[in-house]
């Protein structure tokens, strides 16, 4: 249990500490080092979503044949209209550093930042809790290590995630302390939707398969959605698109390592 406990706060540990940047960095962030954070959490995303979701889902289903696809299928699928239903029914804004102040307030402004990064958290804490999930049940296609390898893998894509709530804040007025403690929050609902979701895995370990392929779906909603246009804005963004290639070889090989 202490496995699990330890591996669902591993990506909020990850949000905390992009979210401390506020206290050694500048207000400001070049434009090119926010596409190459995003474009890197984009990469592992992905990665994470293919290695980590879509093939175990897969291989668990290998005793239906040739439909051996079908619930990682239908679970995919699933995961990206919850999240299209999310979009619509939540309030959103693309986060970015450098994004002009619009016609609302301030404190409107700062409530939808933290709204648009808690979403982005919520289909990565249920991946994490999916897989330990599987983990708990016995799973023959998730290992302790492949498991630990998404969490870790999510941790390091959230620092960005955190940093891009804190630093903004900071630049509008906020103190360092409320903006980190902001950040952090951001990154609360991980572990919470990890656990529930471990919590009603293990009540219906056949579904494992199309758990699994819906937080891949989920997943790269998000990637496609939001941290893909953010790392292509403006001009020159070949380095958005290389860090990406960086963030996904490197989730790659760790899930392959550890698994």
């Amino acid at each position: 249990m202490s496995t699990v406990i330890i591996g669902l706060l591993i990506p909020f540990l990850g949000t905390a500490a992009g979210a401390a940047c506020v206290f050694f960095l500048k207000k400001d962030l070049k434009i090119s080092v926010q596409r190459a954070l995003t474009g890197f959490a984009a990469g592992v995303m992905v990665a994470a979503s293919i290695w980590s979701l879509i093939v175990p889902a897969i291989e668990q289903s290998e005793p239906k044949g040739r439909l051996a696809f079908l619930p990682a299928f239908i679970g995919f699928w699933l995961g990206v209209l919850f999240l299209l239903l999310l979009d619509e029914v939540i309030p959103h804004l693309h986060v970015g550093l450098n994004q002009a102040e619009g016609p609302k307030s301030k404190a409107s402004r700062t409530l939808m930042m933290v709204l648009a990064v808690t979403l982005h958290n919520i289909p990565e804490g249920m991946a994490v809790g999916v897989v330990y999930a599987g983990l708990v049940s016995g799973s023959a296609n998730i290992t302790a290590g492949g498991a630990l390898a998404l969490a870790l893998g999510i941790a390091i894509q959230n620092f960005p995630e955190g940093a891009i709530i804190s630093m903004p804040l900071y630049a509008e007025g906020k103190s360092k302390p409320r903006s980190f403690w902001l950040g952090v929050l951001s990154g609360a609902v991980e572990p919470i939707f990890g656990a529930l979701t471990v919590l009603i895995a293990g009540l219906v370990v056949p579904a494992m398969p199309y758990l699994l392929s819906f937080a891949a779906g989920a997943m790269l909603y998000v990637v496609v959605e939001e941290l893909i246009p953010e790392m292509s804005v403006g001009e020159h963004s070949n380095i958005g698109v290389i860090s990406f290639a960086i963030g996904f070889s490197l989730m790659m090989a760790l899930d392959v390592a550890l698994g």
